[in-house]
């Protein structure tokens, strides 16, 4: 059985959650039904995609997930937090890496998952470079719930009339840009809502990764004279005209699909949202792994993200759940996951319909990449807050970044501060 529940449902579900776990006698309490894991995500809009996956682990695993979804991060997290304060500890629970996942696990409240960790890599399901991200002292925590790599998105029609081809360098991309400008195109999405970190992202990891590593490590500074190199290159960008309207609320998908914009940088993820606008793959629409800023760096830096499945230590259902986990990175369920999605996977044996998103999934796991964190996640969550805030100002009034950059500086040296 699937209990399905999203937004005010679901709240009312963690109200009941917590209630049942300060009273009565435990005894009488209903014990979670065989066959079925209880499974909680922030992802509520996602449920149609989980229980396609579930269908097939009731089939391949006779488990399948008792869903819960929540659409407020915050209500989400609070939930979370006090349900581990309860008796009913959540058995799958998706969460995030870095900071967030260290404080939980600091706590011991996740369960270690090195030995799932150990025999994904052995067996090929999994790259070996995705397991830091996931490692906390010597152990390894929760499992990847899904991967998206940051790529560029294009309109293949536009290309085609300006008689573009997909760029294999920096220079070629921007010659690309200077040509569709010429012609009264806008070349790249710019939005000053969430995602105004992106394009930072990209200049600096593609400019100085080690730059980028430490800057979520706290061992460089947002003042530091490469960080504002990249902040004016970005700045020049923007005066430039490369951008579109930051604060235009059509959707990405929309945008690329009526030629608002020639390009889009996005996770892989936006695929399936080009898809459900009747764009086609390879048909309308295409990508390309963006060129590295500077040409001298021996990989090519390609950004990804992924969020966690975690299991509760103290789980009444602690090692079924566990037993999940281990099947969600096989090739079976990254397969049914990544087609459910329409994106690609962490597992790169995973048979992806989408050809381009196949080459990509295959391609992404080869020594001529270097993986990097996307920056959401990498970053200390104060320190996050203050970027977002920065560059979405940034993004609409682009100016003097040293400000901006002072400001966060001055959150990230508060942060890394107080953790002694």
């Amino acid at each position: 059985m699937r209990l399905r529940y999203s937004g005010a449902v679901a709240a009312l579900a963690a109200s009941a959650l917590v209630l049942a776990a300060c009273g009565g006698d435990g005894d009488d309490e209903a014990a979670e039904a065989p066959g079925t894991v209880a499974f909680y995500t922030d992802k509520a809009a996602w449920e149609p995609q989980f229980l396609e996956v579930s269908d097939v682990s009731e089939s391949s695993l006779g488990l399948g997930l008792d869903f819960t979804g929540y659409s407020d991060a915050d209500q989400y997290s609070a939930f979370i937090r006090q349900a581990f304060r309860t008796d009913e500890k959540p058995e799958l629970f998706t969460w995030h890496t870095g900071s967030e996942l260290e404080d939980l696990v600091a706590e011991g409240l996740v369960a270690p998952t090195t030995d799932i960790w150990q025999a994904a890599i052995d067996n090929g399901d999994v790259p070996e470079a995705m397991r830091e991200y996931f490692t906390v002292g010597e152990d390894q925590y929760c499992v990847p719930m899904n991967a998206a790599y940051w790529v560029m998105y294009y309109n293949k029609a536009i290309f085609d009339e300006h008689g573009l081809a997909e760029p294999t360098s920096w220079a070629e991309l921007m010659t690309a840009a200077d040509t569709l400008l010429a012609a009264g195109v806008t070349p790249f999405y710019e939005t000053n809502i969430l995602f105004s970190f992106v394009w930072f992202q990209t200049l600096l990891a593609g400019t100085d990764p080690e730059l980028y590593n430490a800057l979520s490590s706290g061992e460089a500074s947002y003042t530091d004279p490469g960080v504002v190199e990249v902040m004016n290159q970005w700045r020049g960008m923007l005066e430039a005209g490369y951008f579109g309207d930051p604060g235009d609320q059509t959707t990405p998908q929309d945008q690329l699909k009526n030629g608002t914009v020639a390009m889009i940088n996005f996770g892989t993820f936006l695929s399936g949202q080009l898809n459900s606008v009747d764009m086609v793959s390879g048909t309308d629409y295409d990508f390309f792994i963006i060129p590295n800023v500077n040409a001298e760096l021996p990989q090519t830096s390609l950004i990804f993200e992924t969020g966690p499945m975690c299991t509760a230590e103290e789980a009444e259902n602690r090692d079924t759940a566990l037993q999940y986990a281990d099947w969600w990175m096989s090739e079976e369920a990254q397969t049914a996951w990544a087609n459910a999605r329409g994106d690609v996977s962490f597992n790169p044996k995973a048979l992806v319909n989408d050809e381009q998103l196949a080459a990509l999934n295959e391609e992404a796991s080869a020594e001529s990449y270097l993986l990097l964190e996307r920056y959401f996640e990498a970053t200390p969550v104060p320190v996050l807050a203050a970027a977002l805030d920065g560059f979405s100002a940034f993004v609409t009034n682009p100016g003097d970044p040293m400000p901006i950059l002072e400001t966060i500086q001055a959150e990230a040296d508060a942060y890394w501060s107080s953790q002694g």
